[in-house]
């Protein structure tokens, strides 16, 4: 995953997750992503599966890109070998790539869905599609 020319994180080891309606989100170990670019946001969310969200702004070339992305430090029991894991959303980001092939970013700004050739929707995230 790239911003701006820097590599933010780079990693074959990733959680792929995956929820209704929606492409996968990628949740990578924190040792593959550059803690130095991170810098901890008060946006916090709830997801009534994992639990409370983090997020992470990430600063690049003096460029802040704010929640770019997030974390569950202390998620539900189902979802524990994501703790700490961090996943980012495509649509702030230059450039993520899984398997080499460039991902598009799910539609809309609420989900960080990760959409390849091998992803196939319809997909929450357009409008009018909050509610199916």
């Amino acid at each position: 995953m790239k911003h701006s020319g820097v590599v933010v994180a780079d990693t074959t080891r990733s959680y792929r997750v995956l929820e209704t309606s929606q492409p996968p989100a990628y949740y990578l170990p924190p040792a593959d992503v550059d803690q130095g670019l991170l810098s901890r946001s008060t946006r916090q969310s709830v997801c009534e599966w994992k639990g409370l969200a983090t997020y992470y702004d990430v600063v690049v070339v003096d460029w802040t890109v704010p929640a770019a992305a997030w974390t569950y430090l202390h998620p539900e029991p189902a979802f524990e070998a994501i703790a700490g894991h961090l996943a980012f959303y495509p649509q702030l980001v230059d450039e993520c790539l899984v398997d080499g092939e460039r991902v598009s970013p799910n539609e809309g700004a609420f989900y960080g869905g990760w959409v390849t050739s091998r992803v196939v929707g319809p997909f929450k995230g357009a409008p009018g599609t909050a509610w199916w």
